[in-house]
């Protein structure tokens, strides 16, 4: 290893450019630190590049497939709807870019801030070596280090997977043809996506999940909801179904061998997708030299500040093995910027994790579970009112799901909410800023609110408490 000498001395090292490390890398330049951010692949993480916005915009084509061959439900005369999937890539690959690039010409253009191409790995607590093709290593060396490296797609232990050409979220949105029949194996929010949005594209889809519901952490009827509305869809949904070989036929299709319930079968698709779970990107970093600690997943051990176990080295977003969303990795930044250049004392306790699964409808949730709340011993009222009561989804049409919340007995106050529904995440949200706010129930169950609107609705949700 090179002497300390001849390391090159930064005031931060950040490692990943997510929706954690780079805002943190321009708030720290901007603030006169001298910081180095170290990219292996494309500025913006996850979310920009393979995650939300490329899913997003895919999903828009779906559901504009979906609407398109239900026009006659509204009296509109359309002919025969086709997707053009090379179109709908290509339309998500210019956005995708743009978001891209903007990101990468923020970062060079910050003062004090220098992005630098390559793997990172850590020689010592204070210490990292930056490899890229090549190019001779760099050393660099600093007090504050802040790891933002992300997750990819675990690969299940499934006997004849490695020998199928099978997909990932990643890959599978680079598909110029369309799959004749798509297998999806996994129930959960990324496997529940692309199902959907495959199969409004005109594929077949066939999930396979272990599970004996699908989103293991929702409440067993959105759970049932949720799959009762797939299944609507003309998806294929099985449940307690466990995959034990996959093989490529002579015929050019891929079979799994699956256990349903103890029944032995086949299921056969021209197309797999794996979406089975995520795991950290941090087998790679060199983490034994820093003495940071990991759990038995491999996710990197953290305080309610982020701080991991060594002095000065930190980790945000979805490599702390916090909820994988992206606005908790921004949060994250926003909690050791406050830290760090504020001198405040911002940490992750008792922060809300709102969520959207964009399904249609989509799911929005917040806050506490039915469940979780009865495994606590909260006291708690449940309101629930079907979309199809409803107005603002009678007069478009759309209402399939329901809208729950959760009342503490006590004071009245939200605990959660899950909103299946039209724009269930929209929704979601204003329950969410009562929640912030600390308010009662009553204070939307009396709010005036514009009609007809979808939060109008929330009179009518939380009125039932009191029938």
């Amino acid at each position: 290893m090179p002497s300390a000498d001849s390391a090159e001395s930064y005031d931060a090292i950040v490692i990943g450019t997510g929706q954690a490390g780079k805002p943190l890398a321009r708030a720290l330049g901007q603030a006169g630190w001298r910081t180095a951010i170290v990219e292996r692949g494309h500025v913006g993480g996850t979310c920009i590049n393979v995650g939300c916005t490329p899913t997003k915009t895919m999903v828009a084509s779906a559901r504009v497939a979906y609407l398109a061959r239900r026009a006659a439900d509204y009296g509109v005369r359309l002919g025969t709807v086709q997707v053009d999937l090379e179109k709908v890539v290509r339309r998500k690959q210019a956005i995708v870019e743009r978001f891209r690039s903007g990101s990468h010409a923020s970062l060079e253009k910050t003062a004090n801030v220098d992005l630098i191409a390559g793997d990172a790995a850590f020689e010592a607590p204070q210490r990292i070596e930056v490899r890229s093709k090549g190019q001779d290593p760099r050393h660099l060396r600093s007090e504050h280090i802040f790891i933002n490296t992300g997750t990819r797609p675990a690969k299940p232990a499934i006997a004849g997977l490695e020998e199928i050409p099978f997909l990932d979220n990643a890959s599978i949105m680079e598909l110029e043809t369309l799959p004749e029949h798509l297998v999806v194996l996994g129930g959960g929010y990324i496997g529940l996506e692309f199902a959907q949005m495959f199969g409004r594209f005109g594929s077949r889809v066939t999930i396979v999940h272990r599970g004996k519901r699908l989103l293991s952490r929702e409440d067993t009827d959105i759970s049932d909801e949720v799959a009762c509305i797939l299944r609507e869809d003309g998806i294929n949904v099985m449940l307690g179904t466990s995959t034990h070989r996959v093989e490529r036929a002579a015929d050019g299709l891929i079979r799994l061998e699956v256990d349903q319930d103890g029944r032995k079968q086949t299921v056969s698709g021209s197309h797999l997708l794996v979406a089975t779970g995520r795991i950290p990107n941090t087998d790679k970093l060199g983490l034994e030299m820093a003495r940071v600690q990991t759990d038995v997943r491999g996710y990197i051990q953290v305080n309610e500040r982020l701080e991991t176990s060594t002095s000065g080295i930190y980790a945000l977003g979805d490599v702390n093995g916090g909820p994988s969303f992206t606005h908790v990795a921004y949060d994250d930044f926003r909690i050791v910027r406050t830290n760090l250049l504020e001198n405040g004392n911002a940490s992750t306790r008792d922060r809300l994790t709102p969520y959207t699964v964009y399904i249609d409808p989509q799911l929005g949730r917040v806050g506490l579970t039915e469940a979780e709340a009865s495994a606590r011993g909260i006291p708690h009222r449940v309101a629930k009112l079907p979309m199809a009561h409803v107005a603002r989804a009678i007069e478009t049409d759309e209402t399939r799901g329901f809208m729950k919340a959760l009342v503490d007995t006590g004071d009245g106050k939200i605990l959660g909410c899950a909103i299946l529904g039209i724009e269930g995440g929209e929704v979601m949200s204003v329950l969410q800023t009562a929640m912030m706010g600390g308010l009662p129930y009553t204070a939307l169950q009396n709010g005036v609110f514009a009609h007809p609107t979808l939060a109008e609705s929330l009179n009518n949700l939380f009125m039932g408490l009191d029938s």
